[in-house]
């Protein structure tokens, strides 16, 4: 049976929406994009310092954000100095637009 391209589409996108979704499920990602969209970047130290967090929780909801590609990580040795993913973030709001339009 074969897919259409609409059909492989929409997966991609739900999937992508799904993953975005999944990353904005916890209160502090939401406040680290938030602090990112402000700052324009920033390094691991600084979030600690904003947040009433271990750095180790810290590096993990970074990690998580990363992962779903929502941000991006330079190394500035010895230090990882992260930002929005300007073009990701673009995906996931007309993504979201898309779905609760």
């Amino acid at each position: 049976m074969k897919r259409s391209l609409e059909t492989i589409a929409y997966k991609e996108n739900t999937e992508a929406l799904a993953k975005f979704a999944k990353a904005l499920g916890h209160p502090t990602r939401i406040a680290i994009l938030k602090h990112l969209q402000s700052q324009s970047c920033c390094f691991t130290g600084d979030l600690v310092d904003v947040f009433p967090l271990a750095q180790s929780t810290v590096s993990q909801h970074l990690k998580e954000l990363k992962n779903a590609g929502l941000i991006q990580g330079e190394l500035k040795s010895p230090k990882i100095k992260y930002c929005i993913n300007q073009e990701n973030w673009k995906i996931a709001k007309s993504l979201f637009q898309d779905f609760f339009d």
